[in-house]
C-alpha cells in the first residue's frame, strides 16, 4: 500500500482491509499506522543489515578485489533502496519530523555498515595507505550518506539523464579510493 498511498493517507481500515481483517484486529496489534509501520521497517532493518554485512564483513579491499566489493556494496545499496524505498520513505519523512523511533530504524539499518567501513578505512592508513590524515570515522560516514543519499534518489538521477549503471560506477570508484586511497582499476 505504501507503494501507492502516501503513509499519511493510509488510514485503519484501508489497511485492515487490504490485509483482510478487521480494525478491532488491528488495533489489537498496533495503537496506530505508524507503529504497524514500524514493524515493517524493523523487518527492513535485519534484511539490510544481513545484505550489507555480506558484503563488507569479510571482503578484502585490496587490489581488484577491493574495487569488485565497491561494486558489489554499490549495487547492493542501490537494489536494497529500490525494494525498500516505500517503507524508507516514511523513514526518512518521520526523522527529519523528529521522529526518534524511525531515526533510531535508520541508524541501526547504516551502523554496522559505517562501522565495517571505518575499519577497512583504518587497517589502510595503519598499512600506510589509504587516506592519510582523514579519520576512518568520517570517511566512512561521508560513504554511508553517499550511499543511501544517491540510492534515495536513482530515479531523480534518471529523470536527469543519468543512468543507473553511471552511478553504480560512480559510487564504487569513489568508496574505492576513499577507502582503500588506490586508484581504482581501469
Amino acid at each position: 500500500m505504501l507503494r501507492t498511498t502516501s503513509y499519511r493517507d493510509l488510514k485503519v481500515v484501508d489497511i485492515a482491509r487490504e490485509a483482510g481483517t478487521s480494525p478491532a484486529t488491528f488495533y489489537q496489534y498496533f495503537p496506530d499506522v505508524e507503529s504497524a509501520i514500524l514493524v515493517l521497517a524493523d523487518d527492513m532493518v535485519t534484511q539490510g543489515v544481513e545484505r550489507f554485512e555480506s558484503v563488507v564483513a569479510s571482503a578484502s579491499w585490496k587490489g581488484r578485489a577491493g574495487y569488485d566489493t565497491s561494486e558489489a556494496l554499490a549495487d547492493t545499496m542501490l537494489a536494497f533502496w529500490a525494494e525498500n524505498q516505500p517503507v524508507l520513505r516514511v523513514v526518512d519523512l518521520a526523522t527529519d519530523e523528529g521522529d526518534g523511533r524511525f531515526a533510531n530504524v535508520r541508524t541501526r539499518l547504516l551502523n554496522d555498515l559505517n562501522n565495517a567501513l571505518a575499519a577497512a578505512a583504518k587497517d589502510h592508513q595503519k598499512a600506510g595507505k589509504g587516506q592519510p590524515g582523514l579519520d576512518p570515522n568520517a570517511i566512512a560516514g561521508v560513504l554511508v550518506a553517499m550511499l543511501a543519499h544517491v540510492a534515495a534518489h536513482r530515479l531523480g538521477f534518471e529523470f536527469w539523464g543519468v543512468r543507473t549503471a553511471d552511478l553504480k560506477t560512480t559510487m564504487a570508484r569513489i568508496i574505492h579510493w576513499s577507502v582503500t586511497g588506490q586508484k581504482p582499476p581501469g
